[in-house]
């Protein structure tokens, strides 16, 4: 592998996080884009999916070598579309040389046939004025006669004529033959004209999304909305301050996500706790972008698969906090958030001064605030962020962090943040974010028993639901939420994307927060006594589509 050399524009296979070897092609990085410290790397666009990133050189393969190898080991689906798009590139590659070979050959023809006639009007130019010569001096019967007869011409004419024949000329310049007067269109002008000018195209303005030259990737420059109006600026992750009407300040990072390679990562070491549907996605972003982390898990079987991607293995949380400048944290609900900081070997006994822990769990706000409150008397530094998607977004990096607390914390996360998330809310002081989030998942969590209250109805009203589903994506509701949703009742498949029982205990947390201020939250607790039920038919680990069943039951 060592004596492969490998250049910009060559297809390859890459080793990217989880995957198994991907085919991409070696592409420039933009330019504001630092290369990673170390080892040699190349900047690789995987075909058949969004990723790009610096890849290490001993990571790559040359595609058509080991194409065949590759075939045989990785079977699925995604894969083979992959390998689908490779060919198509290549076709379309193929097709635009032979097209470019055929069009060299008829403009040389061209080219040749022009100077040919070129030759040819000469010549019979010439004869012309031969003729032309002969005639004059046969009319005068004296050679010497023939510039006095042509000069006495030119005197016939008015003086607007001949300032017309004489103004393309400077005066005293001899008169050029007739046929120098007009010039023909020269094959280099027409190659120019039809190839360079032709097919240029002038920069995007701002109102116009700027296109990637390859079909089977999405350009780098765009978010994963392909949202037009996108600036080369937003590819830098530089925060953007706003102030908010209530006197906060709230800074959003400019869209980005873990499958754009932009990252550059922080060199502080990086520690995560909780392997779950959301924590996997999530280190598994921070490791694809470059970052060092640890991990640890409750259940230690989880963590094999990033080690084996080149995360190291912490044995406890304390062991983790020691031995890392920053730890997230995701877990479950309020007691676990609680245990894994307060219990044996927990958190808090790792942390000393200049230790930063941020939980991006979703908790109630005054558990939040007491976790805050331990870590700071111990010298530690402290930020909630819990995050607003679901294992779909998580994986693809396009998560909604929102955080509180610490704000230099905050900003020492920023490379971290961008690889697990598409944008970032800083809310002010601690709690607002877990109040927020609440809120949030109060909204969602309604909606979704909304649905499910909706396809019910259409089905013992003799109803289609698949036409239900249609007309409400062609609506003001349509939505990516709406649609999966409705497919997963439709399809009778609830894998957990978002834990049913996670967003009942949303409810529950969202409902108290509403009695805490005095606040009525009757749509939401009629939506949590829905949720309750699906619990009651055994749907707690399903998705928090199945309340669907608490309907039909």
């Amino acid at each position: 592998m060592a004596a492969v050399s490998l250049r910009l524009g060559d297809l390859v296979w890459g080793k990217l996080g989880r995957y198994p070897p991907w085919p991409g092609k070696i592409v420039n990085p933009p330019k504001d884009l630092k290369k990673p410290r170390g080892k040699k790397c190349f900047f690789v666009k995987f075909f058949g999916t969004e990723d790009h990133a610096w890849i290490k050189v001993e990571q790559l393969k040359p595609y058509h070598p080991h194409k065949e190898e590759m075939i045989k080991i990785n079977k699925g689906k995604r894969f083979q579309q992959a390998v689908d798009a490779v060919e198509e590139f290549l076709r379309k590659t193929k097709g635009k040389d032979q097209a470019c070979s055929h069009n060299s050959t008829e403009e040389k023809n061209r080219r040749n046939s022009s100077e040919e006639r070129g030759k040819q009007s000469a010549g019979e130019e010439k004869r012309k004025a031969s003729f032309s010569e002969g005639k004059v001096k046969k009319g005068t019967g004296e050679g010497k006669k023939r510039v006095s007869s042509v000069s006495s011409e030119r005197g016939s004419k008015s003086p607007l004529k001949r300032a017309q024949d004489q103004s393309p000329r400077k005066r005293g310049r001899p008169p050029k033959d007739e046929k120098d007067l007009t010039i023909p269109e020269s094959s280099t002008v027409k190659r120019v004209m039809t190839g360079t000018v032709a097919g240029f195209k002038w920069p995007p303005s701002v109102n116009e999304p700027v296109k990637d030259s390859d079909p089977h990737f999405h350009h780098f420059l765009l978010s994963q909305t392909e949202k037009p109006a996108v600036c080369y600026q937003a590819i830098t992750k530089k925060l953007k301050v706003c102030e908010e009407e209530t006197g906060s300040t709230s800074i959003q990072a400019a869209d980005s996500t873990a499958v754009n390679g932009s990252i550059t990562p922080t060199d502080k070491k990086i520690g995560f706790l909780g392997l779950g549907l959301m924590g996997s996605g999530i280190v598994s972003n921070l490791l694809k972008m470059g970052h060092t982390v640890t991990v640890w898990n409750r259940t230690a079987e989880k963590c094999d698969l990033f080690i084996q991607e080149g995360a190291r293995l912490g044995r406890t949380p304390a062991e983790v906090v020691s031995t890392c400048d920053i730890t997230f944290a995701c877990v479950s609900d309020p007691k676990a958030a609680k245990d894994l900081v307060l219990g044996p070997s927990g958190v808090l006994q790792g942390i000393r001064p200049g230790k930063c822990y941020v939980d991006m769990s979703t908790v109630d706000a005054d558990t939040v605030t007491e976790l805050a409150q331990v870590i700071v008397s111990r010298g530690g530094r402290f930020l909630e962020a819990p995050v607003s998607g679901n294992q779909q977004l998580s994986n693809d990096g396009m998560l909604v962090i929102l955080a509180a607390g610490d704000r230099g914390l905050y900003e020492d996360c920023s490379s971290c943040f961008q690889a697990m998330g598409k944008t970032s809310f800083f809310l002010g002081e601690v709690g607002n974010a877990a109040k927020m989030m609440l809120i949030v998942n109060m909204v969602q969590g309604s909606f979704m028993a909304t649905i499910a209250e909706g396809l019910t109805l259409a089905q013992v009203t003799g109803q289609s639901q698949q036409t239900l589903l249609d007309i409400l994506n062609q609506g003001q509701l349509a939505s990516i939420f709406l649609d999966q949703k409705c497919q997963n009742i439709l399809q009778g498949n609830f894998k957990p994307d978002f834990y049913l029982k996670y967003i009942q205990k949303d409810l529950r947390l969202a409902i108290a927060l509403g009695d805490s201020v005095n606040h009525p939250t009757p749509m939401a607790a009629a939506a949590n006594e829905v949720y309750k039920r699906a619990k009651a038919l055994d749907q707690s680990d399903n998705d928090m589509s199945a309340v669907y069943r608490a309907y039909i039951h």
